[in-house]
């Protein structure tokens, strides 16, 4: 019998070229890489040995491209996890710097591109498993496979460094995409919160209607919400989320203020209706203490009175006319409405309690200094006293600035009192206002005095 030859490098259990495969594969190199060695290393195959300087150098040349497929591998992966952050960027954020950036990193894709085809042309233009390969190619082979690995590399590092300046942006952009989905949901609860309380108060009896308007209108917000922000962008979306959820709070909280606010509406309808009345039944009390002035003071003492009963009888009339408007506003729900008449209800009434109020005052106030000047002349000469000594306190001689104004107070005051003597029916009610004027003009010298003591204490 003769003895069948062996096939070199194969075995029916391992066949060699799968060995090679499944190590590269556990080297962390693409499958596509390991399926692209020479035929020649599948089981069953054969090949010339030439041995000697010619296998060196293809082994030196094989060494040469796994080292640049690994470079090239390592290349693409970087690029692609680079593409994610600029994409990121891109997505959230359009300064100017994130524009370079974008723009920076396509320069970079054109050199990976050139880098790369110059890695793809030296693989395709050495066959490193001919049979007839010589030690002068694989040496050539080597140096291609080389440059092109050492190429891949450099280029590597400066896709690093750009990755590393991209931080600052990369940051920014993540923190608001990490705000984006909680600011939608927000804004959701807020539109659900916002219709809950709507309805509450609908089903109280109260229309709302314009609060019900509001809610209406943020309705194509929330369609542009969910439609998300990869139609709409990051910033947009994100803004309007915050925008739809302020809108939403504010619309739920008015909701749930509104009974409470068509309740003091109604105390207010009632509280000024009273006080219209009674202010009504006061102003009939004018008449009688204009007739009293007339009689026993000069004229100069009531005249300006005179209109008191008409001016308060009229702003009474408007004013109940206001409160039925704002009776059938507040009927017709209109809050805003019916506030804004209450206001000038209460305007009106309190501008007719001063009217009536000032006619009994002149004539309390002319009757106590008809019976005793002399209690408002020694609180006018008090107060000028007072502010003659706060003048001259720590001084030998009074500031001029304050001893001018105090002395014609005094002046003011002794001419005010002279006029009390002038006839039977002194003037007075022009006395009182000179002596509230003086008052007032000491008191001013006063507050210069303390003011200019406190800025020069400090």
């Amino acid at each position: 019998m003769t003895a069948t030859p062996k096939q070199p490098y194969s075995s029916p259990s391992m066949p060699y070229g799968r060995a090679v495969r499944d190590t590269l594969t556990l080297m962390g190199l693409p499958l596509v890489l390991a399926l692209a060695l020479p035929a020649a290393f599948a089981g069953g195959g054969t090949r010339r040995w030439f041995g000697g300087r010619a296998e060196s150098q293809r082994a030196e040349a094989q060494a040469a491209k796994d080292a640049a497929a690994a470079a090239f591998y390592e290349l693409d992966t970087a690029q692609r996890d680079l593409r994610i952050s600029i994409e990121t960027i891109h997505a959230v954020d359009d300064s100017p710097a994130a524009r370079r950036a974008l723009a920076d990193f396509q320069a970079l894709g054109q050199r990976i591109d050139e880098a790369s085809g110059r890695y793809i042309a030296a693989v395709d233009a050495h066959d490193l498993d001919r049979d007839d390969l010589d030690a002068s190619a694989a040496a050539r082979a080597r140096t291609e496979l080389t440059g092109a690995k050492d190429e891949l590399e450099r280029v590597k590092r400066e896709l690093e460094r750009f990755g590393e300046s991209l931080a600052p942006l990369l940051g920014k952009a993540e923190t608001q995409l990490a705000r984006l989905a909680p600011a939608v949901e927000r804004a959701r609860q807020a539109l659900l919160a916002a219709t809950g309380a709507l309805d509450a108060v609908r089903q109280s009896g109260l229309k709302a209607d314009d609060l019900a308007a509001r809610l209406a209108a943020l309705s194509p917000e929330l369609t542009r919400l969910n439609q998300g922000a990869g139609q709409h962008g990051v910033a947009a979306t994100l803004e309007r989320a915050e925008r739809v959820a302020r809108e939403a709070e504010a619309i739920r909280a008015e909701a749930g203020r509104l009974p409470e606010r068509a309740a003091e509406i109604d105390r207010r309808l009632v509280s000024l209706r009273t006080r219209a009345q009674a202010l009504t039944t006061r102003a009939e009390q004018v008449d009688p203490i204009l007739s009293e002035l007339r009689r026993r003071f000069t004229v100069a003492c009531w005249q300006d009175l005179q209109r008191v009963p008409d001016v308060a009888a009229e702003n009474v009339r408007q004013a109940e006319a206001k409160l039925a408007e704002a009776r059938a506003a507040r009927d017709a729900q209109r809050w805003a409405d019916a506030t804004a008449l209450l206001s000038t209800v209460r305007a009106l009434l309190n501008t007719t309690d001063e009217a009536v109020s000032a006619a009994g005052d002149r004539l309390r106030r002319l009757n106590a200094v008809q019976k005793d000047p002399q209690q408002e002349i020694d609180r006018t000469r008090f107060a000028i006293r007072d502010a003659q000594r706060l003048a001259m306190a720590g001084r030998t001689t009074p500031d001029p600035r304050h001893a001018r104004p105090l002395d014609d107070a005094v002046a003011r005051l002794d001419r005010a009192v002279a006029t009390l003597d002038s006839g039977r029916h002194p003037d007075y009610w022009h006395f009182l206002t000179e002596t509230e004027a003086v008052r007032q003009s000491v008191a001013r010298v006063v507050a210069q005095i303390r003011e200019e003591r406190g800025s020069g204490a400090r």
